[in-house]
């Protein structure tokens, strides 16, 4: 099988982050990225069908030059090759335009199976991979905690994770995308032999012509969503504690909630 997997570089959950001089996102200097959480989970999961299929797994990303380190940790990891999306057309769009453009990069491929993560970390739209899936005219799934082929390789078993503990199973033709929850399995380590050999793999870099991709319809260009300003939330006054049982207390909740908030 061959196996594509979109991953995203994110900021470090673990960084102190700070509101950029504009305004409209943060400070880039000085901060340390990573691979997005379910990104990782997606990438070890296409690794395993990998080696139950003798399969290729080929990972692709779109941003700037620093993604070219977590595209080598994904190759470092096992995947076979990289496809970066980093020509300034691609940059600075929505999850309209940036799927719209990795989807070009995959139809250029003969993929059977893509898989994402179920949403990033930074802006957690979680709808990347459902723009790939149309454009490509592919069945998909969201939030998939479970992954199952047929003998045949010709179908997917998906579990997703549904509200109240509740799983819903659909068995999908392929090709498909699959946009993967974190936790469905247990992300590896690079090898050092894996490092050495990260090197050595191919990085492709195609632009917008090489795609067939009308520019206009990619970054921020064709996005339909625009950014006007970040900021971290105000500090409030902090909260108040109620005393007395549950019914003296739900009555003087609904009492502030009228007179105070003035929100019943």
């Amino acid at each position: 099988m061959r196996i594509a997997v979109c991953i995203k570089q994110v900021p470090d959950i673990e960084a102190r982050l700070r509101v950029s001089g504009d305004g409209t996102w943060i400070d880039e200097e000085d901060l340390s990225f990573v691979i997005n959480e379910s990104d990782g989970y997606a990438l070890e999961e296409a690794l395993q069908i990998a080696e139950r299929t003798s399969g290729e797994v080929v990972v692709f990303s779109l941003g700037p030059e620093r993604v070219r380190e977590a595209l080598r940790k994904a190759l470092a990891l096992g995947a076979a090759r990289a496809v970066h999306l980093k020509d300034p057309a691609f940059l600075g769009g929505d999850s309209l335009s940036t799927g719209r453009a990795l989807a070009g990069a995959l139809a250029a491929g003969d993929f059977d199976l893509v898989l994402t993560g179920s949403q990033s970390d930074d802006v957690g739209f979680g709808s990347t991979g459902t723009v790939i899936a149309g454009e490509l005219g592919w069945p998909h799934a969201w939030l998939v905690m479970g992954v199952e082929l047929d003998e045949a390789n010709k179908k997917v078993k998906v579990t997703r994770e549904m509200e109240a503990g509740m799983n819903e199973i659909s068995n999908l033709d392929l090709p498909a995308v699959l946009e993967i929850q974190a936790g469905l399995n247990k992300p590896r380590y690079a090898s050092l032999k894996g490092i050495m050999q990260a090197k050595k793999k191919e990085i492709s870099e195609p632009g917008p012509g090489d795609l067939g991709l009308a520019p206009e319809s990619l970054g921020e260009t064709g996005a339909k969503i625009e950014v006007l300003s970040v900021a971290f939330p105000e500090a409030g006054k902090g909260a108040q504690i109620i005393d007395g049982d549950a019914e003296t207390a739900a009555r003087t909740l609904v009492e502030k909630l009228q007179k105070e908030a003035r929100i019943l």
